[in-house]
């Protein structure tokens, strides 16, 4: 049952009632066999086609350009670029929701936001999903850059909103195109100030979140290139969309520090100069910089995790319903695998390998891949492909992650495409990468992995999300 859908309006009957007391039985059960009707019908009206009589190939058109412009706007590091992914796909999703049958909204279900209040469809009215999708979605992304975004990037944001409402409005009614725009838009600004509240609006304008000192301790990050202060100190003390996914960061804790060589923690600092000295082969050295994912060069590990899904959705053919659904599920997992990961990189401050490899092995080492500016434990990479991995198992398999698949998405990079048969086994390389590129220890990597995973589980068991969609 749709938590939207509605009983029939109310009519005032009472003086035809008093009158006609021998037809009142009869009368309530056709009141209720009609309500019942329309309840489990699932959809806001019935003059509205569902959302999977609709294309998603809008959305991922937008998701594309949202690649774009993450990569082009100055301030997004990997943090800020997950937020603004998981604004646009909440909006979407939110403006699609009523379409589809059996449908909950996020509302009461992801943090703080059943205080906010959603315009609801009119029963009564027809409604456009595509039509109010294409309206939230180019809100949501100028408002996610509202600051620095380019006026190259905004032009085409708005050219794609004009094309496609024009597309979408062809044989339909004056009055149901205006009434989808406004509710798709309403949407928008409905999210865009729950976004407000979640203790990281417009940090793309100060992503190093100064002041903040880093700690004199021994083990404790030092700069590694150019940025002499780390990105993002305070992400952790973010908003996440399930609590969950903030205390179970609390149970990875990592190898304890020391020097001695002896101890465990030189022997993770030991395994990653070992397998850049002497373990990587050209083939190790090209996953390391395929999964790479810097910011500015690309969009981010986020983008690229989105880039697989927009690919997966496109070979599934899936409609505008489970379009909207998987990146949906995808925006909730990575924006709480970051909060997550980075409550404990900033909890440890665990300094990166180049460091004290430099200070304890070998002071001539390098790294294949540049360290981040940013704390060792866990892997970025690792806890948002974990739980990236977990949306894609629960979307196209039965759990097993057995999927044959082949990455296209860093064409645009320059990398010869990549195929895999399992999705835990794509997620895996992407976290070896960080080992082979000699910029995270084997335990950032493996706590990482599992700590994503479990996000991505609980956004697909702790929310009510539409079941068999296509």
């Amino acid at each position: 049952m749709s938590n939207y859908s509605r009983h029939l309006p109310v009519i005032n009957i009472y003086s035809i009632i008093l009158s006609m007391k021998k037809f009142l039985p009869i009368f309530i059960l056709i009141v209720v066999l009609a309500s019942c009707r329309k309840q489990s019908d699932g959809l806001i009206e019935q003059s509205s086609l569902p959302a999977r009589n609709y294309s998603g190939k809008f959305v991922r058109d937008y998701f594309t350009l949202l690649c774009k412009i993450s990569a082009s706007t100055p301030g997004f590091f990997p943090p800020q670029v997950a937020r603004a992914y998981a604004y646009v796909g909440i909006a979407n999703y939110e403006a699609v929701v009523p379409g589809i049958r059996n449908s909950y909204t996020l509302a009461g279900q992801i943090t703080g936001l059943k205080q906010y209040r959603f315009p609801v469809p009119v029963n009564e009215y027809e409604y456009d999903w595509s039509i109010a999708s294409n309206a939230a979605m180019s809100d949501m992304i100028r408002k996610m850059f509202e600051i620095k975004i380019s006026a190259a990037n905004l032009a085409s944001i708005d050219s794609a909103e004009n094309v496609n409402l024009a597309i979408m409005s062809q044989g339909r009614a004056a009055d149901v195109i205006k009434r989808s725009v406004e509710f798709g838009k309403n949407i928008a600004a409905t999210i865009y100030n729950y976004s407000l509240d979640d203790g990281c609006h417009h940090a793309y304008l100060d992503p190093f979140q100064l002041p903040y000192t880093m700690p004199p301790d021994p083990g404790c990050w030092v700069p590694t290139g150019a940025l002499l202060t780390p990105i993002s100190p305070y992400w952790g003390n973010s908003r996440p969309f399930l609590e969950q996914s903030v205390t179970l960061a609390q149970q990875y804790v990592p190898v304890p520090f020391s020097t001695s060589p002896t101890s465990d923690f030189y022997k993770q600092a030991l395994a990653v100069y070992n397998q850049v000295k002497f373990g990587n082969t050209p083939e190790k050295i090209t996953i390391a910089k395929y999964w790479a994912d810097d910011p500015f060069n690309t969009c981010t590990p986020t983008g690229h995790t989105f880039n697989i899904m927009s690919q997966l959705l496109l070979e599934n053919n899936a409609t505008l319903e489970k379009t909207s659904v998987a990146y949906a599920k995808l925006s909730v997992a990575e924006m709480d695998a970051f909060i997550s990961c980075w409550k404990l990189k900033y909890k440890y401050l665990l300094m990166r390998p180049v460091t004290y490899i430099k200070q304890n092995i070998d002071n001539t080492f390098t790294t294949v891949l540049g360290s981040p500016a940013f704390p060792a434990f866990t892997s970025g990479h690792s806890c948002e492909m974990g739980a990236g991995a977990q949306i894609f198992n629960e979307m196209f398999t039965d759990g097993s992650g057995n999927y044959k698949f082949t990455d296209y998405s860093q064409v645009q990079y320059g990398f010869a495409p990549r195929s895999y048969t399992n999705f835990n086994a794509m997620a895996e390389e992407c976290a070896n990468s960080r080992l082979y590129g000699g910029i995270h220890y084997p335990m950032d990597n493996i706590l990482g992995l599992e700590q994503g995973k479990k996000i991505g589980d609980n956004v697909n068991q702790l929310i009510s999300w539409p079941q068999n969609t296509r």
